[in-house]
C-alpha cells in the first residue's frame, strides 16, 4: 500500500521544472515536468521547508557538486521493481547498464524486458538515475522524462567524470 502523498514542491533545474514528492518522513516521488506521467498533487499541500535538504542536494548535482545523492526515500514497488532500482542505484555517476546487465545484476537473466519496464516506473528520478540505463544494444532507448532530458543528464555526468587540468 503506498504511502499518503502529504506534501509537494517544485524545483526549478537546468532540465526544466521539478516534481519532488514527500509523505512527510521520506521522498516518495521525484520527476521532471517532461515525465508522461506525472502524479496528481490535488490534495497535498505544497512545503518548500521539508524538500530544504533534497533541494540542496539537487543543486549541488546540477552544478557538478554532487554525484551521490543522501536522502531518505521510500519507494512504493514491488520487490522485483525494488531490487531493478537497487541495481540501478549501483551504477555510479557518469557509468551505464544495459537492461540485460541489470537483469543479470538481479539474478534474473532473461528479464531484460521486465528490467525496462521496471527501470520506467522508477518514482524517484536522479535518485535513483534510471537515466543511466541503456537498452539491449546499449541505445538511450525510450525514457520515461524524455530522450532530450536522459542525453543532457547523460552528458552532464560524463562531463562531471573529466579529469581536471590546471595550468602552473
Amino acid at each position: 500500500m503506498a504511502a499518503p502523498l502529504q506534501s509537494y514542491t517544485t524545483l526549478a533545474s537546468p532540465v526544466g521544472e521539478l516534481l519532488l514528492l514527500s509523505d512527510g518522513v521520506a521522498l516518495t516521488g521525484l520527476y521532471p515536468a517532461s515525465h508522461r506521467d506525472l502524479p496528481d498533487t490535488t490534495g497535498a499541500r505544497r512545503d518548500d521547508t521539508w524538500f530544504a535538504g533534497v533541494r540542496d542536494q539537487l543543486e549541488a548535482y546540477f552544478r557538478a557538486r554532487l554525484t551521490t545523492f543522501e536522502v531518505l526515500v521510500r519507494l512504493d514497488g514491488t520487490p522485483f521493481q525494488r531490487s531493478v532500482w537497487k541495481a540501478v542505484s549501483r551504477i555510479p555517476c557518469g557509468g551505464t547498464r544495459t537492461h540485460p546487465q541489470l537483469a543479470r545484476d538481479v539474478l534474473r537473466p532473461t528479464a531484460s524486458r521486465a528490467v525496462a519496464t521496471a527501470v520506467g516506473r522508477n518514482p524517484v528520478a536522479f535518485i535513483i538515475p534510471c537515466h543511466r540505463a541503456l537498452g539491449a544494444s546499449g541505445e538511450l532507448g525510450g525514457d520515461v522524462g524524455g530522450l532530450a532530458l536522459k542525453r543532457w543528464l547523460l552528458a552532464h555526468e560524463s562531463e562531471m567524470q573529466l579529469p581536471r587540468s590546471y595550468a602552473l
